[in-house]
């Protein structure tokens, strides 16, 4: 088994993410979803492993403050333009997307789309279009790892450690070795007293 996996770590991320994997649903499978489906049907099936909903329930869900209104910034999340793996997605890009959308639903035109005027557009059988930039990476890391590698190769009651083994698992553990060994190196430090990396140089002792 790789190096990297330390023993202690890894037997606790298992049960840590066999226990969120069980409360995020368990059972789940990948979805299978028609060719020709819409965005939003495959953006769900892909990112949220839902396969039946409706236009208010797709809304709300992706109304990420609970304002009732999809903003810009709402917009590009939905997209995945705000995830780490959108970086090489130039900004133009992204702000062509943001345009699209609301020149297609934002009926008063005040830069927002709000649930009226997406369920008036639903109706209408405007749907959001695929503007080829995946499937829109929204969640954390956490979700990310276990929506879409998780549950497609671990999922089940009989995972072992030595089947953690995928540069996936191993990236995923390493991120979290070096989260842990950050924070014990605050602890340390906040037991100590006073943190002195957090006082501002002009205010330190040469």
């Amino acid at each position: 088994m790789n190096r990297l996996i330390q023993a202690p770590l890894s037997a606790f991320l298992l049960l840590s993410c066999a226990y969120k994997a069980s409360a995020h649903g368990g059972e789940h499978s990948q979805i299978v979803v028609a060719p020709d489906a819409d965005w939003a049907t495959r953006h769900m099936a892909e990112e949220h492993h839902i396969s039946g909903f409706d236009a208010t329930t797709f809304f709300n869900l992706h109304d990420y403050d609970s304002t009732g209104l999809w903003t810009s910034t709402d917009i590009q999340r939905t997209y995945g333009l705000a995830d780490p793996s959108s970086s090489h997605i130039s900004l133009t890009k992204k702000d062509m997307v943001v345009q699209t959308v609301l020149d297609m639903f934002d009926i008063n035109k005040d830069g927002a789309v709000s649930l009226s005027e997406y369920l008036q557009k639903d109706s209408e059988n405007i749907k959001l279009p695929d503007f080829g930039m995946g499937p829109g990476h929204h969640g954390d890391d956490e979700y990310e790892y276990e929506i879409h590698h998780w549950e497609k190769y671990h999922s089940g009651d009989d995972v072992k450690e030595e089947d953690l083994n995928h540069p996936e698992d191993i990236e995923h553990f390493r991120k979290h070795e070096e989260m842990d060994a950050r924070q014990e190196a605050w602890e340390r430090a906040e037991a100590k007293g006073i943190v002195e990396s957090n006082i501002p140089s002009k205010y330190r002792r040469n």
